[in-house]
């Protein structure tokens, strides 16, 4: 399945276990030797939610949250509620789009987290251009840096230089947003996938951020290179994340 181009193996271990760790999940993902995909879903049974949904990156490590995989999920069970390691998430579905509630954005340094203690709204840090991120845990953690264009930071440099930097123990995801007349542009490295066509808690972040700064109002629409999100959110409320998302085919791996 495939969120604005941001695609996913879903493998269905409700009734019989599968089993998977780094090593499976980097073969898997591998568009060469395996199948090919930005995340490798695992969805099990749960005891607090209609299904638990768990999420490994490309190069093997799992993460908590993923708001396009979330999406997906949701329209292949028909909406119902997601545990995730990020928290239980609800899922609604209408007219093949997708809507998710991601949960109450978290501010705190430690919640983030960040190595030490610092302002989230304006941290006073910068890589080259870009300069004093709004950091917010969405799931997982983000950084967003509001730019004048977002299609002209390097971020397959900058990207990888921030996520691993030792200010973010657990890495970080790293937005590049610019506001226009329509919406925001935005382009999002992905902690363990790099830059890839969608990110929705990218969208989630990049929106409570302008929303919190007082650049836009929500409903926000999101534009990403594989198309656009919309995300609503008020201060004190809960993200609410909605748009398309594909079944692509059905298929079998001998593992």
């Amino acid at each position: 399945m495939h969120g604005l181009g941001n695609d996913f193996v879903i493998l269905d271990a409700r009734e019989a276990p599968v089993e998977i760790d780094d090593a499976r999940a980097r073969f898997i993902a591998d568009r060469k030797m395996g199948i090919g995909c930005d995340q490798l879903i695992l969805l099990e049974p749960s005891y607090a939610a209609d299904i638990r949904m768990r999420i490994w990156n490309p190069d093997g490590s799992e993460v908590e949250a993923c708001g396009n995989a979330s999406r997906c999920v949701a329209l292949l069970i028909g909406g119902g509620s997601i545990e995730t390691m990020g928290g239980i998430i609800a899922g609604s579905v209408e007219g093949g789009v997708a809507t998710v509630d991601m949960g109450q954005p978290r501010f705190d340094w430690q919640d983030i987290p960040l190595g030490y203690a610092m302002e989230t709204s304006s941290m006073p840090v910068g890589w080259k251009e870009l300069q004093s991120p709004f950091a917010v845990n969405v799931g997982n953690p983000h950084v967003v840096f509001f730019v004048e264009d977002a299609d002209r930071v390097d971020l397959a440099t900058l990207g990888p230089e921030i996520e691993s930097d030792p200010l973010f123990p657990e890495r970080v995801n790293v937005n590049a947003a610019s506001i226009e007349e329509t919406g925001i542009k935005l382009r999002t490295w992905e902690r363990g996938a790099g830059l890839t066509l969608a990110c929705g808690t990218g969208a989630c972040a990049t929106a409570v951020a302008a929303v919190s700064k007082g650049l836009a109002k929500g409903p926000v629409r999101i534009f990403l290179p594989g198309g656009h999100l919309t995300i609503d959110w008020e201060r004190g409320g809960s993200v609410r994340m909605s748009g398309p998302c594909t079944h692509v085919f059905s298929g079998e791996i001998d593992l």
